[in-house]
């Protein structure tokens, strides 16, 4: 394998490696600040765009759809072709879609446009880890992946303030807009440094080829597709007939794909996803535990942003600060999930997903038992601090002890394809419980008065946090699947 120019092989890499890590985690820190940042701003699309509800389920979940299939083989494409150019091009990709989502003129452009950016966030995120690999080793590797650990929480904590900071100084009516340009001055500082920093690595030519599974991505697609559509536009339509029809599709694709991926296998192709995972009873349960455990928790500020926008009639940055006990939480939570988890094992993943469900469970009880008018952050703040070290506490460690379930040579799919499953979790959440609150959500004719608006909303927002809440404890039930360690 020839080796990368200054990658710093060794425990001792140089500074250019680090410069290097840099700019992989500000192209990261973009993609992970893009998912929460826009959660604050869908009542101001809402209102600027004359946007249904629909549109908003879409924006979200079409996002993490896409950016959770292009995972697998974006990676394949890059251990083939070399990891850098993969990530320059799939920066390249996100920073021109964020300014195309930032002049959208209408909600369907801005789905299609946002679906376009979570493609190409798909694209460069394995490079990053891939690059860790390939530029660090021993101690060095563990710094950097912590730094990275880290980054990825700071991102998420900061997008909803960012995004009601942004909102709040240049006005609602296009504020929002600047929550997509803002990526552009760091995209373009980011792809001319990654062009100049990263590495060139060479795949080894012994190596054999693995081509991109083409039939079976198609396949999945149109599967989770005729999932999604019939979940997000259901409810709005009145369950015609062709939503129970493309519901029934979509089961009929799945298989297909699972049949798919088998001859694949047989005929010594590389599949997208390797059926044999799943003879593993562990790996199963944990592949399930993700998808529901990302459908609980990625829900909930999706629900909270808008009523207490719309319905509260609160601005988008105090829609943001409702959002900080949860992601201070978070960050708490991870900086202390590896230790425990060597300490405590599977038990630290338990104690997570229980504070979770607890934390969930208590918003909707003070959603359900508090006047809507009389809701203020103050009474959320605890129940979402305590939610919020739940998920740090499970989001670090919880890969680990699913990828632990499948023998050692299998690691590196089992990890392409729980990050693909994790995305469609929180794409089929987003669907689901948006249906929900959109669904159970009747406005009072005429000119509602701001109290009549508060119990609409709020009576729908506690309906749908009910769902959440009760994914968050078959995620607790699941985390049981999983091994009591995890092997070192």
């Amino acid at each position: 394998m020839t080796t990368p120019t200054d990658a710093g092989a060794g425990d001792a890499p140089t500074r250019r490696s680090w410069l290097a890590l840099a700019v992989l985690l500000l192209g990261i820190g973009m993609a992970l600040l893009d998912t929460t940042i826009v959660n604050v701003a869908l009542p101001t699309i809402r209102t600027s765009l004359d946007a249904s509800e629909a549109t908003l389920s879409w924006i979200i979940s079409g996002y993490a759809l896409a950016y959770g299939l292009a995972l697998i083989p974006a990676g394949r494409v890059g251990d083939r072709f070399g990891h850098k150019w993969v990530f320059v091009v799939g920066l390249t990709g996100f920073t021109l879609a964020s300014l195309w989502c930032g002049l959208a003129s209408g909600g369907t452009e801005l789905v299609v446009a946002h679906v376009a950016q979570g493609l190409a966030g798909g694209i460069f995120f394995p490079a990053v880890n891939a690059m860790i690999q390939l530029m660090f080793t021993g101690g060095s590797r563990g710094k950097a992946l912590a730094v990275m650990g880290a980054t990825i929480g700071v991102a998420t904590a900061l997008g909803p303030i960012v995004g009601g900071l942004l909102i709040e100084a240049l006005g609602e009516a296009e504020g929002w807009r600047s929550i997509f340009f803002v990526n552009l001055p760091f995209g373009v500082i980011c792809v001319a440094a990654a062009v100049w920093l990263l590495p060139g690595i060479v795949v080894r030519k012994d190596r054999p080829r693995t081509g991109v599974d083409g039939v079976g991505l198609v396949l999945l697609t149109v599967a989770l597709v005729a999932l999604l559509v019939p979940l997000i536009e259901g409810e709005g339509l009145g369950w015609p007939l062709w939503t129970w029809l493309s519901l029934g599709g979509s089961v009929l694709l799945l298989v297909l794909f699972a049949l798919w991926e088998v001859r694949t296998v047989r005929r010594g192709r590389s599949p997208l996803v390797p059926p044999h995972l799943f003879s593993h009873a562990s790996f199963t349960g944990g592949v399930i535990l993700a998808m529901v455990y990302f459908a609980s928790f990625t829900s909930i500020f999706f629900v909270i942003s808008i009523f207490w926008q719309a319905g509260l009639g609160h601005t988008a940055l105090e829609s943001g600060i409702v959002s900080i006990p949860f992601a201070l939480g978070s960050i708490v939570g991870a900086a202390t999930s590896n230790q425990l988890a060597a300490r405590l094992g599977r038990t630290v993943l338990v104690l997570g997903t229980s504070m979770v469900a607890a934390g969930l469970i208590a918003v909707w009880l003070i959603l359900v038992l508090v006047p809507s008018a009389h809701l203020n952050h103050w009474q959320l703040l605890v129940p979402l601090l305590v939610a919020g070290v739940g998920n740090g506490l499970f989001i670090a460690p919880n890969a680990q002890f699913i990828i632990a379930t499948v023998d050692r040579p299998e690691a590196g799919a089992a990890s392409g394809v729980l990050g693909t499953i994790q995305r469609i979790g929180s794409a089929a959440g987003i669907a689901i419980v948006g249906s929900v609150f959109f669904g159970t959500l009747t406005l009072p004719a005429g000119r509602p008065s701001p109290a009549d608006l508060a119990d609409a909303f709020g009576h729908s927002a506690a309906v749908a946090m009910s769902l959440s809440a009760a994914f968050a404890v078959l995620a607790f039930a699941l985390v049981f699947a999983l091994p009591r360690q995890v092997r070192r």
